[in-house]
């Protein structure tokens, strides 16, 4: 079953048991698939749809942020309710070994010496690792070890 026929089932069960709440969010996921695909002509596959769900997820961390500075807790736990839904269908995240030795295959598969070859890293890696961790993390570990 691929990621976007989960969603949708999860969307009818959603409706069937009557959770507005997950629904709403689950129909946030979906219309910027929709919105994805119509834009761009394609229909998007499991890698994609992965790109779709971090940048919702990246969004909603965004806006936790800022309405805490602002002292909205109401939304805060909105956003954070939206944020485990999206969280649900990303594959399990890296954690710092299988980063750091995913980095060093990368960096010794490019052959990479300087930070001039950081964006061959990058691309490697962003390509397994893709919604398994946070690309900006990434780019800072690399910047170290390059420099």
């Amino acid at each position: 079953m691929s990621l976007k026929d989960r969603i949708q089932e999860d969307m009818k069960t959603a409706m069937r048991s009557g959770d507005k709440d997950r629904l709403g969010c689950i129909r946030l996921i979906m219309a910027a698939v929709k919105q994805r695909e119509v834009d761009e002509r394609i229909t998007l596959d499991d890698a994609q749809l992965l790109g779709v769900l971090e940048k919702m997820g990246k969004q909603r961390r965004e806006s936790i942020t800022q309405f805490q500075a602002g002292g909205r807790a109401d939304l805060v736990a909105k956003e954070n309710a939206e944020l485990d839904i999206i969280n649900a269908y990303l594959p399990a995240p890296l954690g710092t070994a299988e980063l750091d030795a995913l980095i060093s295959q990368a960096i010794s598969e490019t052959g990479a010496a300087s930070i001039k070859d950081m964006g061959k890293v990058m691309a490697l890696i962003k390509s397994k690792a893709q919604g398994r961790v946070d690309m900006s993390t990434v780019g800072a570990r690399i910047k170290a070890r390059l420099s």
